[in-house]
Formats: C-alpha cells, structure tokens, sequence
C-alpha cells in the first residue's frame, strides 16, 4: 500500500473552493503545415501510449476508514476523453482570450473520484506570423501528486525532442494491479506506517537538535547586533498590502515572457543568479505596480520562496520542498542598491536553509490529521482569519528550471510554457517562472478581487526588464555614474553621517522621500533600447 506523505496529503486537507491545490501551465502550440486531423485527437493517442511510462497519471486516491489517517493511492484506469476535453474559442483569439479562460477554469476542482489530472485543448487560435496554425493546452495536475521539479520530470516523459514521437519503452510491472483496498490492508498499513514515523522521528531527534542548536548559532553570529552589519531581515512580519487578504474562488491570470540568454548574460554582469534576477524583476515590478495606486509600504515587502529538497537525479512523483522567505526590497528606490539588497537577502536565506534542509520533514505521522488541518483551514477561511493577522509574506514566487530545448508533443511544437500555480489565504498572488528554451516564462496568479488588474503587473515586469538592461554594469565606463536618484540618496545619507547620528532615522527617511520624489518630477532618464521580448495580451 503505497500512502501519501504527510506533505503530499497537506495539499488535500487544505483544498477548499476558494483554495483550489492543482498546479499546472498553459503552452501554445503550432501545428507543422499540413497537419492531419484534430490536435485532440492525437493528443489523446499520444497520451494512451506514454501513460505506461506515466504512473502518477494512473492511480487515484483510496480514502482511509473514517478518515482517520492519509488516503493511499490505488490504479486506475484513465478515461481519456474524460481527461482530455476540447474548449472552443472565438475565432482568431489571442492571448488575452487564453488568459481568461485559465482565470475561469483555474478555479474548478478535479474530480477525487478518478486520477487527479485533466487537460484542455483551445481551438479557434490566430495562425503565428507564418500562417500556422496554432492551439492552446491549459494542463491542471493535484499538487498532492508532484512539486515543480516531479512536474518537469513529468514533462520529460510525455514531451519529446523532435516531431516524430519517440519510442518509450515501459517495463512490464510484476506488481499485480490494486485497484481497491481491503479493511485489513487499510488498517495493517497505516498502523505500520505511523509506527516507522513515530521511530524515524525518535531516531533523528539528537541530530535534529543538532542541527537547530548550530542553525541558530551561525543566524546569531551573522546578525547586525554582533557583526556590526545591517543586512537584510528575512524573517519579519510583511507590511499589508492589498495581497494580504482572505481569498475567493475567482481567478485572474497573465503570462509574460522574457529572453533567457539575455537574463543570464543580465546576471552574469551583476555578479548574480538568474533566480536573483527573478526576485529583482518581481521586487521592480511589484514597486512600481503599487506606488501607481499610491499603496507601497514603506516596509520592503517579502516573498515566500518554494525550496527544492531533492537529491540530484531523484524524479519520483510526489512532493519534496519547503518554503523560504525573501526579503525583496521593495523600499528601495535605487535599482542597483536594490539588486545588492536582493542579492545577500538570497545569499542569507540559501545559508540558512542550507543549515536546515536535512531536517525539513516532508513525512510525519498522520493519524488524526486530516481531521485537524481540513477544520483548522475552514475556519481560518469562514472567519477571514488572514484579514486581521500580520503575514510573514506577502506573495510567492516560485522559479522551476525548465528544459532548455525546444520540444514537441503529438508531432506540435510547443512555443510557450506558462506556469499556472495555487494561492491561499493571506497571500492572494503567486508568481510562478519556468526557463524554457530560449525564453523565462512567467505565470501570474491572483485572486480576482485582490488584484484583478494582474495584466498590468505582467506588464510591469516588462518594464521592469527594460530598466534591469539599462542599469550601468560593472566595469563599464560609465559605472560609476548612478541615477540621479541614486546619488541624491548617497549625498543625503553621507550629509546625515556627517552629522554625528544628530538627524534621525524619521528625518532620514523623510529627507530621503522628499528629494527623491522632487528628482522624479524634475529629471527623467530615457531606458535604453531593450532586447525583445514577448508579452502575453
């Protein structure tokens, strides 16, 4: 019997009508010149051959007597034209017709009763610029089943390198199929389940202690009150925003699309990573997106940042990650000491989870524990819990390394690779970025009454590259000349040491705020010419 961990089962407990848990993406797809038949109907030959190879696309959830404990999963036997269905569009639609039907359809629940995947094919798509045709396929898949490193292995299997599909070869199971479970089974396995939880944790706990103990040491160590240096707090209370609110059950989505040689070349200069640069483009954007409605906090706003537990090479389907926070520095005006502030952010939230991942548990024992975590989530949503607690964050931002070819399925070659991600209560956007090919592709979720002008915050990151390609480099010649922004902020804070410590943070601040926001008004910088990039809408 095969049951769900304590992580994997999380997901299904918290699942309500307002917290759908499925992850999944929207790809866009073009069709080679003379393409035979419908895209649906391959599609679902080409899914009939690689389910084989594709057990996490073959079972279903068996639910424990009482639901005192996690469901195991049982085979199934997919319907696939239950799980493949067609969605027609008006003629000749666009991006923007895609986006609304995933903020539509983003929100139904799958269906417990069979294997916790479905996919939606559009037609009615303009032809590409070379006459095309194209089509759509919005993929929803329980989180419960992967994380984002087991969606990309899944990728892996049904998509392929070339045109012509490739040959899988799938290795006939001795195992006999289960397609129930018997109240014996049920009872002996989840007994002797919760026994080898309850000794593992015993067995671990001098070294978990450990490795707290030596944890928190280092954090103390590093801090400003003994190294003297002011670096960024990850662990803080987020300010509230229009993002921190108990959600509903509509959904707005928008996708857009950046050059990823372009980005890394970007983050090679400023001696960063590519995840850095993320982080800085949602950092710009989200600044600019909230200072046009006069609503950014003062406090920088933080991020909660998904972190992958698994070993190299291990792309069993189940869940193995844990959650980071990331202090983004949004208060701060100058992009390049923002970057520098996103930069040890990230620098300070690797050590620590570095410190810590051989601890993080995505197992325990679960008797008792879907009672506990499905009450504990209906109440914190009936009572809108999230609308009067301070957040320790006040989005997500995921980024998932993705294939860096281009890839095909049923003979289609795909062109875009939109995440499309979960939101819960307290934090109403998710920011999900998956490399594909040459491009970073960025899938916006948002809870449709906390932010249903999410386009423009796509639009934002846009932007936000523009800016990010005009930032002086090092070494440059003119490096040393920053923004006029910048360097009223250097002069003002080199006038205020000067002063002895006499003029206060207040006054700092307000010093800062007042000349900062003359200098807009008066200057302007032209942003250079940028590289192209898509935009989705």
């Amino acid at each position: 019997m095969k049951q769900l961990s304590g992580l994997d089962a999380t997901f299904l407990y918290l699942e309500t009508a307002e917290m759908p848990m499925h992850v999944g993406a929207l790809h866009v797809f073009e069709l080679p010149p003379g393409y035979p038949g419908k895209f649906i109907t391959a599609l679902r030959k080409h899914m009939a051959s690689r389910l084989p190879a594709a057990p996490v696309l073959r079972r279903r959830l068996w639910w424990m007597p009482l639901n005192l404990a996690n469901p195991a999963w049982v085979d199934a036997e997919p319907d696939l034209r239950k799980h493949i269905v067609e969605v027609k569009l008006p003629r000749n639609s666009g991006m923007a017709a895609l986006e609304a039907e995933v903020s539509r359809l983003h929100p139904v629940l799958l269906d417990r009763r069979r294997p916790l995947w479905k996919m939606h094919v559009f037609e009615g798509l303009a032809p590409g610029a070379n006459g095309l045709k194209r089509v759509a396929l919005y993929t929803q898949l329980h989180h419960a089943a992967v994380d984002g490193q087991a969606a990309v292995a899944l990728a892996s299997t049904l998509l392929d390198a070339t045109p012509e599909a490739r040959a899988v070869e799938a290795r006939p199971s001795r195992r006999a199929k289960v397609f129930r479970l018997e109240m014996a089974e049920m009872l002996r396995g989840v007994l002797g389940n919760q026994a080898q939880q309850v000794a593992a944790i015993v067995r671990n706990l001098p070294a978990t202690v450990g490795t707290l103990k030596n944890a928190a040491t280092h954090a103390v160590i590093g801090s400003a009150l003994f190294s003297g240096r002011k670096a960024p707090a990850n662990l803080t209370l987020a300010p509230r925003t229009p993002l921190n609110v108990s959600i509903g059950a509509g959904r707005a989505f928008a996708s857009v699309s950046l050059p990823m040689p372009e980005l890394k070349e970007l983050a090679s200069a400023h001696d960063a990573t590519v995840n850095d640069m993320v982080l800085m483009l949602c950092s710009s954007a989200l600044r600019r997106h909230f200072g046009k409605k006069r609503s950014l906090p003062r406090k920088s706003l933080v991020a909660a940042v998904p972190i992958s537990l698994r070993d190299a090479g291990d792309t069993t389907p189940d869940n193995q990650a844990s959650m980071s926070l990331v202090n983004l520095g949004t208060h701060l005006a100058d992009p390049l000491r923002r970057l520098a502030h996103i930069k040890a952010a990230s620098a300070a939230m690797k050590s620590t989870m570095g410190r810590l991942r051989s601890i993080l548990p995505t197992d325990y024992p679960s008797l008792g524990m879907p009672w506990l975590i499905e009450a504990a989530t209906a109440l914190y949503g009936k009572a809108r819990v999230a609308d009067r607690i301070p957040q320790v964050a006040n989005l997500v931002i995921s980024n998932v390394p993705g294939p860096a070819v281009p890839l095909y399925m049923a003979g289609a070659h795909m062109l875009t690779n939109y995440p499309t991600s979960i939101i819960v209560h307290g934090m109403a956007l998710n920011i999900t970025v998956q490399s594909y090919d040459r491009s970073l592709d960025f899938g916006l979720m948002a809870d449709d009454q906390a932010m249903p002008d999410v386009r423009e915050l796509a639009d934002a990151i846009a932007i936000a590259f523009d800016d990010l390609c005009a930032l002086p480099r090092p070494g440059d010649p003119d490096a040393d000349e920053a923004p006029p922004e910048g360097r009223v902020s250097q002069a003002t804070r080199r006038l205020a040491g000067g002063l002895g410590g006499a003029v206060s943070k207040a006054a700092r601040r307000v010093v800062d705020s007042a000349v900062e926001s003359a200098v807009a008004q008066v200057t302007g910088r032209p942003r250079a010419s940028a590289p192209s990039r898509r935009r989705g809408g």
